[in-house]
């Protein structure tokens, strides 16, 4: 087993199987399929607000995009992706069974069901932008219809909010906390606003990807040929 030392009684250990590499830094380890094309940091203080229905289909491989526009905070008027990785903030208040398709609204349920501690929010996946689009048109949006949860009508309505500004499709590659991390929600992560500063180091710790790499790239693709050539990642 390679072993490094650096410094301030800090060791990395690398361990390594046919599948993935674990590495181990001082107190903290990451789980690195291979393949990946950079390691994983220990921490993260930054998250994304985004339905627990949503959150709980990215984190389980059934879908590996968000549609954004924004919040209505006024530090959140334009929703740019200018954060690259974070961790995935659930959020219970504006999700709702008709936003939802058939076929996601028992998850919607169990989001509910699992939402039991008043208080408290449970950070579970962290997740990397790997591609960003921007959307303008119903017809491109309409082609990726089978690629996430909302009904075709809300996706539409997140469309033509603010028409002046593009929808953001953003590629999520998602990593499952292996001890997910429960936060007091303060006061200034309240408000309609898709970015929140924790305020505090959150450890990631060991983690594994919600799709293999094989798994991940077909899911990109799927994005890709649906929105067709014209539409370049930007």
């Amino acid at each position: 087993m390679p072993r490094l030392r650096g410094g301030m009684n800090t060791s990395l250990a690398l361990h390594f199987s046919k599948s993935a590499i674990i590495v181990s830094i001082s107190s903290f380890a990451m789980f690195i399929p291979r393949g990946s094309e950079m390691l994983l940091p220990p921490v993260s203080d930054l998250a994304l607000k985004e339905w627990a229905v949503a959150v709980k289909s990215l984190g389980s491989g059934e879908q590996a995009l968000i549609l954004r526009k924004g919040g209505i905070h006024r530090d959140d008027r334009d929703f740019r992706l200018v954060h690259p990785e974070f961790l995935l903030f659930p959020t219970y208040e504006h999700q709702k069974e008709e936003l939802i398709k058939p076929e996601f609204r028992r998850a919607l349920e169990e989001t509910r069901r699992e939402a039991d501690v008043e208080g408290l929010v449970d950070l579970a996946y962290f997740c990397r932008v790997t591609e960003k689009f921007e959307l303008r048109d119903e017809s491109a949006l309409d082609r990726l219809s089978d690629l996430h949860i909302w009904t075709d009508d809300y996706a539409r309505k997140r469309l033509h909010w603010r028409p002046k500004q593009p929808l953001t499709l953003a590629l999520l590659r998602v990593y499952e906390l292996q001890q997910p991390q429960a936060l007091p929600v303060l006061d200034e992560y309240s408000g309609c606003k898709s970015w929140v500063e924790l305020g505090q180091d959150v450890p990631l710790g060991l983690m594994s990807p919600a799709l293999g790499d094989s798994e991940y790239e077909r899911a990109c693709d799927d994005v890709r040929n649906a929105l067709g050539a014209a539409h370049a990642a930007v």
